[in-house]
């Protein structure tokens, strides 16, 4: 591919929760549980979703641990749409919001975040944990969990193995190259330098399993995130490059089936 220079994406796009579930979002909902439980928090507690996407983790939190309250916030008034369209319980309350400045008090028995704190730009990562701990009441739980980008995240890293590969460039978007926070020793780091007290970290794995190919690959072309933003800057005979190298390296089983991985960094303290 060195025939044709990058065309690198200059921002992240999170506008589209329909593009968002198949391509990340399906797997974090496996994560959401497994992380809720090694919180251990009793019912009826009061809970504020930092970043709250599409609604993974408040899902969870309805199905399992019988909330008082649900406040769930993200950037991305598109996400907090989709959100809202999909859990309409009374008990939660969505708003658009920055994590580096909560529109909340310090209320919360649990303050946690999925896939998001890596995303926020690295001088204002104190800030934003600063924050969940602010609106945490004392002896509160602050939780967060992100992607092992640069190890088991097994879907990323076939697609990123495989675009450096042909194009060197792309190393530049590569989440394993640019966030460095997403590993146990920099996630308590951060929890700690925030104030936070008891922070332990633990890997949390779910398989990541595919019908075929098409499966794997088409969410990619939703063009929103790192990898399917950098796979739609391509042109069609890169693109399709790109694609047949994927394949080549990937484990696929007689009947088309594809077993991965998707490890995700959890990290947790008290205030």
């Amino acid at each position: 591919m060195s025939d044709q220079p990058s065309t690198l994406p200059t921002s992240e796009v999170w506008e589209s929760g329909e593009a968002y579930e198949p391509y990340v979002g399906r797997w974090s909902r496996l994560v959401a549980p497994e992380f809720l439980s090694w919180l251990a928090m009793p019912t009826r507690a009061h809970w504020l979703d930092v970043g709250c996407g599409t609604g993974a983790l408040i899902q969870a939190i309805l199905d399992r641990w019988s909330p008082a309250e649900v406040v769930g916030i993200d950037p991305s008034s598109a996400y907090i749409a989709y959100a809202r369209r999909s859990i309409g319980d009374p008990r939660v309350r969505y708003e658009v919001g920055d994590a580096r400045s909560l529109p909340v008090s310090s209320s919360y028995d649990a303050v946690i975040s999925g896939l998001v704190i890596n995303f926020v730009p690295v001088p204002d990562q104190v800030k934003a944990a600063r924050e969940m701990v602010r609106a945490a009441r004392i002896g509160g739980t602050v939780a967060a969990y992100v992607w092992d980008y640069a190890g088991e995240m097994q879907l990323m890293r076939h697609f990123w193995d495989a675009a450096v590969a042909l194009d060197p460039a792309a190393r530049e978007l590569d989440e394993g190259v640019r966030f460095s926070l997403c590993q146990p020793d920099t996630l308590a780091a951060l929890f700690r330098r925030a104030g936070l007290s008891a922070v332990e970290t633990r890997a949390i794995d779910v398989p990541t399993t595919f019908r075929d190919f098409d499966d794997y690959w088409l969410p990619f072309l939703g063009g929103q995130a790192p990898a399917p933003g950098y796979a739609m800057s391509l042109d069609e005979d890169h693109r399709v490059a790109l694609r047949e190298k994927i394949r080549a390296a990937l484990p696929i089983e007689p009947d088309g089936t594809i077993h991965l991985i998707a490890r995700a960094w959890a990290v947790r303290g008290v205030r």
